[in-house]
């Protein structure tokens, strides 16, 4: 990004001031609805367009699957010709263009929104982040704050907005953000172009879809582990070794990224690739647990969390408490949470669903004995979203990690996941319904609030679904 439009870029939310924001207007409420409706429709016409084009998905062996589809042939140029072009704006075709200006045109919305106020979005950086990175230079985890639940990784993000020079702490995160959203849609950009069975798809996805979560990407750290875990899977086909230590980096900075490895194929990719995965965090781990004191005092409070309101076992209190169920939303280890009566049996079905979700897991990996070039994308979308829809907690910015990896998947014709992305775009959409435009009715469980929770988690639930069918279909082979 020129230097000239990230300093533009970056005037825009330098006078963000929680101190200091606009309360939202009925004219910014309805400006929100009329941009989240046009991403959605756009986003399933691309959909839409992507499977009338779709080819039906071949056999390979698993041997063999990073070699197919390497050649170019008739008109499609090489993927070092791809990779070219990328560097040069002015060989791009129209649809490139088009989803660069497209691209550059909603991230300025997003970053007006954040510079509004919205929805006070933007709170955790201001004070929450910036507080961990102070007690992070002094050389220590934030123990004894139950907000801090994340691996020891995550303290490299935290530090590195505060490392940029010239800027305040908020604009550095904003600017990694934004940088890491451009990162994201160039890997998406590659991987879809330069060889046969490929597609943009991934690439209009991404752009589409993520202004639907308004600008909250840009207030959570979970974009920058989204890129790593993009790349790290784009990585697996020609570079195991590296999309493993990608893999093993992210999740030491949130966990999830560790199941985009569940795909790979039996034999030595999967040797290569679960040994890099390995060593590279654990050398990480190593290092931050020699410069920092209190690594792993994260995992107290992981431990104690309950049942958050957004959660598949929150929906189930929301219906539970209008119909009399004596409970009530506290703040507590940093989300908001219900307490009352069956709620550790509700946090002990979670926990259980989840050992469930991953005893599948492992089962369909011992079965699979078709593998295609989309399989380990497809494999790492159908793992995410069983953790995620079987997790305690379900916040906003998880659609973050599922948009990337349904763009992921959307970059090769073969996937099997296209109507699952299409799934998530929906509870995408639904999920800013929910946060932040009638949060309130959510943590006032009104029946308005328990209806939205309700229906983002039946998408979820539906997406996760048909992700593990159509994984097993295309993966395991029939009994005769």
């Amino acid at each position: 990004m020129p230097p000239v439009l990230s300093k533009r870029l970056l005037s825009m939310v330098s006078a963000a001031d929680p101190c200091q924001r606009p309360a939202p207007g009925a004219y910014q409420r309805s400006f929100v609805r009329f941009v989240t409706i046009f991403h959605l429709r756009m986003s399933l016409f691309a959909l839409v367009e992507e499977t009338e084009v779709a080819e039906a998905p071949t056999e390979t062996s698993p041997s063999d699957w990073h070699t197919v589809e390497v050649r170019s042939g008739g008109g499609t140029p090489s993927p070092a010709a791809a990779r070219t072009a990328l560097l040069r704006p002015a060989t791009w075709p129209q649809t490139w263009l088009a989803l660069a200006v497209y691209w550059l045109a909603s991230r300025v919305v997003m970053l007006a929104l954040l510079r509004s106020g919205q929805g006070d979005i933007a709170r955790e950086v201001h004070f929450l982040y910036r507080h961990w990175s102070e007690g992070l230079t002094q050389g220590t985890f934030p123990v004894g704050d139950v907000t801090w639940q994340y691996p020891p990784g995550a303290a490299l993000v935290m530090l590195a907005p505060a490392l940029l020079p010239g800027l305040s702490y908020f604009e550095g995160f904003v600017l990694l953000s934004l940088a890491s959203d451009a990162v994201v849609l160039l890997l998406l950009l590659r991987a879809g172009t330069g060889r046969p069975g490929r597609s943009t798809a991934g690439a209009w996805l991404w752009a589409l879809a993520l202004p639907l979560l308004m600008h909250l990407p840009y207030a959570r750290y979970d974009l920058m582990v989204t890129v790593i875990a993009v790349g790290a899977l784009l990585a697996l086909p020609a570079r195991p070794r590296l999309g493993g230590a990608l893999a093993g980096i992210a999740a030491l900075i949130k966990l999830w990224p560790v199941l985009t490895v569940l795909g790979t194929p039996r034999g030595r990719t999967t040797r290569q690739t679960w040994t890099a995965l390995a060593l590279s965090a654990g050398g990480l781990l190593l290092v931050l647990c020699t410069a920092f004191r209190g690594a792993f005092g994260f995992l107290s409070a992981q431990h104690h969390r309950g049942v958050e309101i957004e959660s598949l076992g929150g929906t189930f209190l929301h219906v539970a408490e209008m119909f009399g169920w004596p409970g009530r939303v506290v703040a507590h280890y940093g989300s908001l949470e219900f307490t009352g009566p069956h709620v550790a049996e509700i946090t002990t079905a979670s926990l259980l669903l989840t050992g469930i979700a991953l005893l599948w897991l492992l089962i369909w990996r011992m079965k699979a004995a078709r593998w295609t070039p989309a399989t380990p994308y497809d494999a790492a979308l159908a793992a995410v979203l069983l953790f995620t829809v079987t997790s305690r907690v379900i916040s906003p910015q998880y659609l973050v990690w599922l948009i990337g990896l349904g763009a992921v998947c959307l970059t090769m014709r073969q996937t099997t996941q296209r109507p699952v992305a299409a799934l998530v775009l929906l509870a995408t959409a639904v999920t800013t319904v929910d946060y932040p435009l009638f949060f309130t009715d959510v943590t006032a469980a009104t029946w308005q609030g328990a209806a939205i929770v309700a229906v983002r988690n039946a998408l979820l639930v539906a997406a996760a679904l048909v992700s593990c069918v159509r994984l097993w279909r295309t993966s395991v082979p029939r009994r005769k």
